[in-house]
């Protein structure tokens, strides 16, 4: 078993019990999905000055895992720190946090299924984004609602649909964050890649250097397909952290640089 696959498993199973560390800028709601037969619990950060500002519209980004991007209390092994890094930037974007499937978390971030560890239902839960969720936050939300605007983020499993969603909703997403993209799951993704004609989005790649040892590797190969595709090479970022393991310790230290250049 990949050494970094425990913590695939585990997190829709373990719930730190830790202090609450959630900003007073953001809060949850619940939408249905059709999609998955299930209500999804959203996570939502508005702008520190989203209520005085009434007149001003908002860039979002849809994140995956949820749980552990706000608070420790609910992460599985420390959050990403989100909130805390919007309010030091004083950014300007709203960030929709979509809560993990449980048990159903590798079916939903997966968009082909692994001969070990099955899954394959990426398809259905990005129509759930894209059909379900978006509509409902534009129309709730003062929001950008063009491509150029709408973002997807997440890492590991995360990573990967977040990375797929950019080949396969071009319409809806225009920028992605993938930090540790499991593209290991299946070698579909590549040859996905190797079949779009072109890849118009700005992609911010990142992984570290002690995750397992085909991270980095996989990695660049599929940044050197990007390279072949991506309309502006500006808007393709690859960055190898020194030290960085698979967890979220990595990824929230990582995140200001990558959300900064991503909403230049």
């Amino acid at each position: 078993m990949k050494p970094y696959l425990f913590l695939l498993l585990a997190l829709f199973s373990v719930t730190a019990k830790a202090q609450n560390t959630a900003s007073a800028n953001f809060s949850t709601f619940t939408v249905h999905s059709p999609q998955l037969d299930t209500d999804k619990k959203i996570w939502l950060y508005l702008p520190a000055n989203y209520n005085a500002d009434i007149k001003n519209k908002y860039p979002v980004i849809y994140m995956q895992d949820a749980q552990n991007l706000f608070d420790k209390a609910t992460s599985y092994a420390g959050e990403w720190r989100v909130d805390e890094t919007l309010d030091s930037l004083k950014a300007e974007v709203i960030i929709v946090g979509i809560e993990h499937g449980g048990e159903k978390r590798i079916a939903e971030l997966t968009p082909y299924p692994n001969a070990k560890y099955g899954g394959g239902d990426a398809n259905i839960y990005l129509d759930f984004i894209t059909e379900t969720l978006k509509p409902y936050v534009d129309e709730n939300y003062r929001t950008k609602t063009d491509r150029k605007d709408t973002a997807i983020a997440g890492s590991s499993l995360g990573g990967l649909v977040s990375y797929y969603a950019l080949l396969k909703y071009p319409e809806t997403f225009g920028k992605a964050i993938v930090f540790s993209p499991s593209f290991w799951f299946s070698k579909d993704i590549y040859s996905l890649t190797e079949e779009t004609d072109k890849i118009d989005a700005k992609i911010y790649f990142l992984a570290g250097d002690s995750e397992d040892e085909n991270m980095v590797p996989d990695l660049e190969k599929m940044v050197k397909l990007v390279d072949g595709k991506i309309r502006n090479k500006k808007h393709l970022l690859k960055k190898v952290v020194a030290g960085g393991k698979h967890n979220e310790a990595l990824w929230s230290k990582e995140f200001p640089a990558a959300l900064l250049w991503l909403m230049e």
